[in-house]
């Protein structure tokens, strides 16, 4: 049984995000990882990953402190990628798992209040998110990128309809996707775009999401 928390985690992420910006400091172009959440808040953004391979556990946690404080002021939703130990931590409203993390079904069992997201590269993943115990699931990459080392198979746009038709669960898309690809993504049933470099690389990265949200929001509503 769904919890009244993870259900109202849920009609947030299912009603409100569109944007789904997640961080990188390596790659904002000189600018932290705050100067980044101040942006992407001031730009609309209704959901945040905080995304960290680098730091120590304690800068980590310090940050994730920090994001906590911000988003729920805004009254955004913050996922935190990989640590389940941090987001439970600082109270964040879920975790995004990759294929070689900690497997959904522990992490569903340790926190059933989170909203979990897993990464789906194949179909199989696809169909297995919510058995799993996952809330919803990434398809991608969808088109070449470099926010990862070691990527070579690039799913394409007609991902979307293969992998989508397996599960009820919300998705989201992402991989090397930029603004003049959200028409035909959407018009392939995306309405949740997960996006790196296209916003942290951005000359004015409060601006860039409120375009992107915008669109999104004007395909999704228009879509047939």
């Amino acid at each position: 049984m769904t919890s009244k928390t993870l259900q109202n985690r849920l009609n947030q992420f299912i009603k409100q995000v569109t944007i789904y910006p997640v961080s990188c400091e390596c790659l904002a172009n000189g600018r932290s990882d705050f100067e980044w959440l101040e942006a992407v808040l001031a730009g609309g953004a209704k959901i945040v990953q905080l995304r960290d391979k680098k730091s120590t556990d304690r800068c980590l946690y310090e940050k994730a402190v920090g994001f906590r404080e911000k988003t729920r002021q805004a009254g955004c939703l913050l996922i935190i990628n990989n640590r389940l130990d941090i987001a439970l931590a600082v109270q964040a409203d879920g975790i995004h798992l990759g294929n070689s993390d900690l497997p959904a079904e522990q992490a569903r069992r340790l926190a059933p209040d989170l909203i979990i997201g897993v990464s789906a590269n194949t179909e199989a993943q696809a169909a297995s998110a919510a058995e799993r115990g996952a809330s919803y699931f990434n398809i991608g990459p969808i088109f070449p990128t470099k926010t990862k080392e070691g990527l070579s198979n690039f799913l394409g746009p007609e991902a979307i309809g293969k992998f989508s038709i397996h599960s009820q669960l919300p998705f989201t898309v992402m991989g090397g996707i930029k603004f003049r690809h959200i028409e035909e993504l959407t018009a392939r049933g995306a309405q949740r775009i997960a996006v790196v470099t296209a916003l942290s690389q951005a000359k004015d990265i409060a601006g860039e999401t409120s375009k992107w949200h915008r669109k999104i929001r004007q395909r999704s509503v228009s879509a047939p």
